[in-house]
């Protein structure tokens, strides 16, 4: 693999923007580097960017202070619907689900459908037929009730951003939802260009308000903003884009460009950010 993109891999990960405990602030932090880290080994050992930012995701979904796979928020009807993306930068190849149910790791249900590569976006039973060998969950495993109440404020989306060894870019988002949602509901986590993307140029995970994200079309605003601007800049369309079309509206975006260039911001109190290059780990709660 060439050192210059060695030098340059980069695996970034946030855990929703929103708000959080005060008293949760030092587990939110621990549970972001230990996604990180996840992805950082498998970077390490050569693997794909689209295989770092899925096994960094499942570690958000197997945590509940997040709100994505095991800790999802309740919908109004007392269910749980689960959205997840995961695209591939080199190939523009992406994979994704809605209105899923009764899975832990909805993010690796998204990558089974990129490899089946017939469709890009599968919903509810349709999807989980695509891999049987998923294994399942009851709405127990993934209600942490403890947990509900402190969802309120957070606008449930977890995702990485990778950078690997071979020069590829990698995106993968995935979410609990909106608390008290209408079933059937679907934000923008799922929906390439909105709230996942990635190219040649850059990789970008937003979070916040979907339906804000969707109109706006945030990451694709980004990601376009990258062939001219440096990454902070193009962050910035992403986000102005965003409040352009919806004033106010809770927002966060996490993107990396070609060069390993990582950038992170939000509107919002709070936004866990952890991210790790040339081996070195460095993290955030809120800050801009």
């Amino acid at each position: 693999m060439p050192n210059e993109h060695n030098e340059r891999m980069i695996i970034a990960v946030h855990g929703g923007a929103g708000t959080f405990e005060i008293q949760d602030h030092p587990a939110v932090r621990a549970g972001c580097e230990a996604a990180a880290r996840r992805g950082w080994e498998v970077l390490s050992a050569g693997g794909s960017a689209l295989d770092a930012v899925e096994a960094a995701v499942c570690v958000l979904e197997d945590d509940p202070l997040f709100n994505a796979g095991r800790g999802s928020v309740l919908r109004s009807d007392g269910s749980i619907q689960m959205d997840a993306a995961i695209m591939d930068g080199s190939t523009s190849r992406a994979g994704a689900v809605c209105s899923i149910e009764r899975i832990a790791h909805p993010i690796s249900l998204a990558r089974a459908v990129l490899h089946d590569g017939r469709h890009v976006l599968m919903a509810g039973e349709a999807a989980l037929a695509l891999a049987p060998q998923t294994p399942r969950c009851t709405l127990d495993d993934l209600l942490v009730p403890e947990q509900q109440a402190r969802h309120r404020q957070v606008y449930g989306t977890v995702g990485a951003v990778a950078l690997d060894g071979r020069g590829a870019l990698a995106a993968a988002t995935s979410t609990g939802g909106t608390f008290g949602a209408c079933p059937g509901r679907v934000g923008d986590s799922p929906l390439v260009g909105c709230g996942t993307l990635a190219d040649t140029h850059g990789a970008a995970s937003a979070t916040g308000l979907g339906e804000a994200i969707m109109l706006a079309g945030v990451c694709r605003q980004a990601i376009m903003a990258l062939r001219s601007q440096p990454v902070e800049q193009a962050l910035r369309a992403g986000l102005d884009a965003c409040e352009a079309i919806w004033p106010k509206a809770p927002c966060g975006l996490l993107l990396v460009d070609g060069n390993g260039h990582v950038a992170a911001a939000h509107n919002t109190p709070a936004m866990p950010v952890c991210w790790i290059h040339a081996g070195h780990i460095a993290s955030r709660l809120s800050g801009n």
